[in-house]
């Protein structure tokens, strides 16, 4: 959900990392950005679970990436 948010408002998400336990917004509003992203006019209950469980790997897997991090990188992969 902060990731879509940020994503969203404009933010560089290369810079932004996920701090374990940190809540922002509430159910109503990570609802709306879970359904706005997923890419699916109207899904299930599932498609949701499916969507968020495949995103949270792949944002965890990247931020655990030294290939990711900016301060390993620095702009050597700008927009990558």
């Amino acid at each position: 959900f902060q990731y879509l948010k940020r994503f969203d408002q404009g933010y560089n998400l290369d810079t932004f990392c996920y701090k374990a336990h940190s809540v922002e917004g509430n159910p109503a509003e990570c609802l709306q950005q879970f359904l706005l992203h997923c890419g699916i006019t109207d899904p299930s209950w599932s498609e949701l679970r499916n969507f968020t469980w495949f995103l949270n790997v792949q944002l965890r897997d990247c931020e655990a990436s030294v290939f990711c991090n900016p301060d390993f990188v620095k702009d050597t992969l700008q927009g990558f």
